[in-house]
């Protein structure tokens, strides 16, 4: 099985929709995809991850089946912290740069997976929210096939298959998707990993006699955007 994950485009978050570069993003990537297809699309029930996938999934003859538990509203409400720059409202964990320098320190690192038990973090409860994400999306991946051994980096393959299945979802949420997925620790993995819009990760689960370590073959590509004459500026600011 092939699992593409792939972030919305260009978003607009109020209201919850796309830009008209997110359009032509999205557009790009359909055309990508129809290469070789898909089997099957999910997506969340956010607006900008359904108009994401709308375009491949008039090329390709599918209907999205959506996934609430990947609505990053969700995401956002669980693992954020107040911002630093003296300006109302959160950020993302992975953005603020107190809570960087700790997820990469030797305390975070000998906790692993219990992260979120360490003292400045125990009390905001951050364990429901990245355990919210963990049962539901290993509950998805069981329903494909490939039950997820947690924490050890492998899973039973009950039905592997070859199917090229796609999930169009967010960045907060896909960087606890796919360290679940991967059983990378989360502060390691959100920290050193991010996700451009329309970036398309592929992760490979092989046959291996009934067992399978998924494996990504490629990470937040945006190869489509460059075939297509799309900036490829990383969300925004970075030209690559």
């Amino acid at each position: 099985m092939l699992l593409y994950f792939i972030r919305h485009g260009d978003p607009i978050y109020d209201p919850d929709s796309l830009t008209p570069l997110g359009h032509r993003q999205a557009e790009a990537l359909a055309k990508r995809l129809a290469v070789y297809g898909l089997d099957e699309v999910y997506a969340s029930t956010s607006n900008r991850a359904i108009l994401t996938a709308k375009p491949t999934c008039e090329l390709l003859h599918l209907t999205p089946k959506l996934l609430d538990f990947a609505n990053e509203a969700y995401t956002w409400a669980e693992l954020t912290t107040e911002r630093e720059d003296g300006k109302p409202g959160v950020t993302w964990l992975f953005y603020n740069r107190r809570t960087t320098a700790l997820f990469n320190s030797k305390q975070i690192r000998d906790l692993g997976d219990r992260w979120y038990d360490h003292p400045e973090f125990k009390a905001k409860n951050y364990e429901k929210g990245i355990l919210r994400v963990y049962d539901a999306a290993d509950e998805f991946l069981a329903g494909l096939g490939y039950e997820h051994e947690r924490y050890t980096g492998k899973y039973k393959a009950v039905s592997p298959n070859g199917k090229r299945i796609a999930l169009f979802a967010h960045q907060g949420f896909g960087l606890v998707f796919l360290s679940c997925l991967l059983d990378i620790p989360y502060p390691a993995f959100c920290t050193h990993f991010d996700i451009c819009t329309t970036g398309m990760t592929v992760v490979e689960f092989p046959d291996n006699g009934g067992m399978t370590v998924p494996k990504i073959l490629m990470h937040s590509s945006d190869s489509h955007l460059y075939r297509e004459g799309l900036p490829t500026h990383y969300n925004g600011y970075v030209k690559i």
